[in-house]
């Protein structure tokens, strides 16, 4: 076999793993259900108020956020205290109970609470989910297993809404979220099938009062940010987000207000953007085997930032062209985070690790969304050249602090 064909057929390899291969398919049908939910409730905000539909998904938004950064640390906890096999199902359950309450809802404010409900069991899904794949693979595919897991969930990002936009022209918005719940369950039953033991590997089980909770909480957040390599990835998806905030807010008014596109455009757009970023998670484990990744974190943060300074003195084809590098540079700045965990953290503590990846991880976003439209709304004709200056200084300065070593 040669080598090329290796790094295509090695991810793929991963689904003969009988209990990874299960998680697989709940999870896809989990990612694929929640692209129908959020388009759902872009239509769901206009039809609640027309003339504020922009401001509600913006809080829909933000809340979603806000139940990652402050429940997922928590995530590890949980999982110490009950089988992660009725965490999976139990939190998908209580999605799948919200999105049938999506249905009776008629005020914003009823539709923040199921929001901020759905992604708190979002919040302890997530993570408990990524602990898990570690156990139930070999050492030596992790990285093909991560790997094919986010170029899934990039490719449902992309083609996801574009299906849900298909059934929401023939069964109408609100059934969107019949459709999200079959899917959802469809994910339960699949993980209702895998021994629950199978999910336990690497957990100590042990009863935890409230402070030895909030300790474990605190050991997450110190093991992540004490591991220089993980602090180094940490730093490079903070820059990221900052890159990826700017693609996701400011390029419907750039590619419709000063491109003079139409709404296919931006699809094409952002689309292309996602494709980049797909196909680069679905070969990075293969093509990146070093030990701190820093190659492919460093080089995708300058390709992100690179590529989104030139968006603002390129025609609608050359945009194109740049959101596909994007896409790439956003993936390898941003997936490693994940694999170095499970290679850098003792198994015992993995959860923990996670569920304070996950926060921060959102928290960067968080700060990112507001940066992204100061820039857009002060300087519309600027915006992706300063942000992508920023991007590739924050860049140097990480790599001036934390030293990677590049070679291991």
């Amino acid at each position: 076999m040669s080598k090329y064909r290796k790094v295509l057929v090695d991810p793929f390899r991963t689904l003969r793993h009988g209990t990874f291969a299960k998680l697989f398919i709940s999870q896809t049908a989990s990612l694929a259900g929640s692209s129908f939910t959020w388009l759902g409730l872009a239509l769901l905000a206009y039809q609640l108020d027309p003339e504020r539909s922009a401001i509600i998904l913006a809080t829909t938004l933000t809340l979603r956020v806000a139940a990652y950064i402050l429940f997922s640390p928590f995530a590890g906890v949980v999982s110490e205290q009950f089988k992660r096999k009725n965490i999976l199902w139990v939190t998908q359950a209580i999605r799948v109970v919200t999105l049938f309450l999506l249905f009776l809802i008629n005020s914003e404010y009823q539709l923040y609470l199921l929001v901020f409900l759905m992604n708190v069991a979002a919040a302890f899904f997530t993570p408990t989910y990524r602990a898990i794949i570690p156990q139930v693979v070999p050492r030596d595919e992790y990285r093909e297993a991560n790997g094919f897991s986010m170029a899934t969930f990039q490719l449902l990002s992309v083609f996801g809404p574009a299906l849900a936009g298909v059934f929401a022209l023939w069964f109408g918005a609100q059934q969107l979220f019949l459709i999200s719940a079959v899917l959802m369950t469809i994910g339960i039953a699949v993980v209702l099938t895998i021994p629950g033991q199978e999910l336990q590997g690497g957990v100590v089980t042990a009863k935890v009062t409230f402070r030895g909770g909030w300790q474990s909480v605190v050991k997450g957040v110190r093991l992540l940010f004490g591991n220089k390599i993980l602090r180094f990835a940490l730093s490079i998806e903070f820059i990221s987000a900052i890159a990826g905030a700017l693609v996701l807010v400011n390029t419907v008014g750039w590619v419709k207000s000063s491109l003079h596109q139409d709404d296919s455009g931006y699809g094409l757009v952002m689309a292309l953007f996602g494709v980049g970023a797909a196909i680069t998670a679905f070969l990075i484990g293969s093509l990146d085997k070093s030990k701190t990744r820093a190659l492919s974190l460093i080089g995708g943060a300058l390709l992100v930032g690179v590529s989104i300074s030139f968006a603002n003195f390129v025609s609608f084809n050359g945009l194109l062209v740049l959101w596909v590098f994007a896409g790439i540079g956003q993936t390898l700045a941003d997936l490693p985070s994940e694999t170095l965990i499970g290679e850098n953290i003792h198994a015992d503590d993995q959860a923990k690790v996670y569920g304070s990846h996950f926060a921060f991880s959102h928290l960067w976003w968080f700060i990112g969304y507001p940066f992204a439209g100061f820039l857009g709304t002060a300087f519309p004709d600027r915006s992706f050249l300063y942000g992508g200056i920023l991007t590739i200084a924050l860049a140097i300065l990480a790599v001036v602090v934390f030293k990677p070593r590049v070679r291991s």
